[in-house]
C-alpha cells in the first residue's frame, strides 16, 4: 500500500468516525447503539429517534457536504488566481452570496409590497439569490485579476468588495423590522444545525453535482498551476475552463452559504492541510484529498460547537476561524521566508 493510499484510507475512516461522533455528541445523551437503531428503523426510544432523524442526521450531513464543498471551492480559487491566500471569504465571494440572501430576505426594505416567499419558493429563492450574488462577485474579481495581473491587488480588491457588500447589507438591516433582522443575523453567524430535510433535498444534489464536476478539472488545474501559456500549449482551452470553474465555484459556494450562512477560513485552511498531508501539488490527489479533509474538519468543528448539558450551540464561524486564521498567518510568514531566501 502506497503512502497516498494509506492517507486516503485513514481520512475515510476518520470521516466515518467523526460523522458517527457528530450524531452521538450533544446535550441529549445518545449512544452509538441508539444511533444505529434509529437509522435502521428499529428504535424504540421515541424522543431519541426523533432527535437523531430530524436534527442530528441533517446537521451531520450538512457539515459533511458543506465542509467538502467549501474546501473544494477554496482549492479552486487558489488554483484559479494562483495565490495561496485566495478563498471565497477573503475574495468577497461569500459576502456577495450574503448580499444576495439579504436582498432576497429583506427585499421589502427597498421595494415596498415585496415580501419573502414561503414553502419551496423560499428554499429555491434563497439558494438562487445566494448563487447569483457569489457568481457576480467572482466574475468581477476575475475581470479585475485579468486587468491588474497582481494577485496582492486582487486580494485587496476582494476585501474591499466584501466591505461594500457589508455596507449594503447594513443599509438593508437599518430599514428592516426586528423579525427579519434577527433572522438574518442568526443566519450570518454560520450554522449547520438549522438545516431541514427539505433544504437538504436541494443542497445535497446541487453540491454533489458541483463536487463531481470539480473532480473532472485536475488536468486544467495542473496545467494552470504552471502557467496559462503552458496550459494553452497542451491543448487546454483556458478561457472556457476558467468560466466553467467560476460557475462550479459560485454554485457550490452560493448553495452552501444559502443554508449554512458564511463559513469563514475553511476554504483557505483545508487546501494547505491537504498539501502538507499528501506532500503533493498534483490536483488529481489534492481534489479528492481536500474534499475528505474538508468534510472531516467541518464535522470536527461541528462537534466542538456542541456543548453537552447546555441549551445552546456555539457559532461554527468561531471554531473554523480558530483553525483558519493561524493558517493564513503561517502562509504569509512562509511566503515571506521564501522571498528572503531567494
Amino acid at each position: 500500500m502506497t503512502r497516498t493510499t494509506l492517507i486516503f484510507t485513514v481520512l475515510v475512516l476518520l470521516t466515518i468516525a467523526a460523522f458517527i461522533a457528530d450524531l452521538v455528541w450533544g446535550s441529549l445523551d445518545i449512544s452509538p447503539a441508539d444511533v444505529l437503531s434509529a437509522l435502521s428503523g428499529r428504535g424504540d426510544l421515541e424522543t431519541k429517534d426523533y432527535v437523531i432523524r430530524n436534527f442530528r442526521l441533517p446537521k451531520a450531513l450538512t457539515a459533511l457536504f458543506a465542509g467538502a464543498g467549501i474546501s473544494i471551492a477554496g482549492l479552486q480559487m487558489q488554483s484559479l488566481f494562483r495565490n495561496p491566500l485566495a478563498d471565497t471569504s477573503i475574495l468577497g465571494i461569500s459576502s456577495g452570496a450574503g448580499l444576495g440572501v439579504a436582498l432576497y430576505i429583506m427585499s421589502f426594505a427597498i421595494l415596498p409590497g415585496i415580501s419573502l416567499q414561503t414553502g419551496s419558493a423560499d428554499t429555491w429563492g434563497v439558494a438562487l439569490a445566494s448563487c447569483i450574488g457569489s457568481m457576480l462577485v467572482l466574475m468581477l474579481i476575475s475581470v479585475v485579476a485579468a486587468w491588474l495581473r497582481d494577485m496582492v491587488s486582487v486580494l485587496i480588491v476582494g476585501v474591499m468588495i466584501g466591505f461594500l457588500a457589508s455596507s449594503f447589507i447594513s443599509i438593508l438591516q437599518f430599514f428592516s423590522d426586528n423579525e427579519m433582522l434577527k433572522g438574518y443575523l442568526i443566519w450570518s453567524f454560520g450554522s449547520v444545525a438549522g438545516t431541514t430535510w427539505r433544504q437538504l433535498s436541494l443542497m445535497i444534489p446541487i453540491v454533489s453535482v458541483g463536487l463531481f464536476l470539480s473532480m473532472l478539472m485536475p488536468k486544467y488545474m495542473n496545467a494552470l498551476s504552471i502557467g496559462e501559456n503552458y496550459a494553452r500549449s497542451v491543448g487546454i482551452r483556458v478561457e472556457r475552463d476558467r468560466i466553467i470553474m467560476i460557475g462550479i465555484t459560485s454554485v457550490i459556494t452560493g448553495t452552501i452559504t444559502a443554508f449554512t450562512g458564511p463559513i469563514a477560513f475553511l476554504g483557505i485552511a483545508v487546501p494547505h492541510f491537504t498539501r502538507l498531508a499528501f506532500k503533493s501539488s498534483n490536483y488529481r490527489i489534492l481534489l479528492p484529498g481536500t474534499m475528505l479533509c474538508g468534510a472531516l474538519l467541518m464535522l470536527i468543528c461541528d462537534i466542538i460547537t456542541q456543548v453537552p448539558g447546555r441549551g445552546f450551540v456555539l457559532p461554527i464561524n468561531a471554531i473554523t476561524s480558530m483553525f483558519g486564521a493561524p493558517v493564513v498567518i503561517w502562509t504569509i510568514a512562509r511566503n515571506r521566508k521564501k522571498r528572503l531566501i531567494f
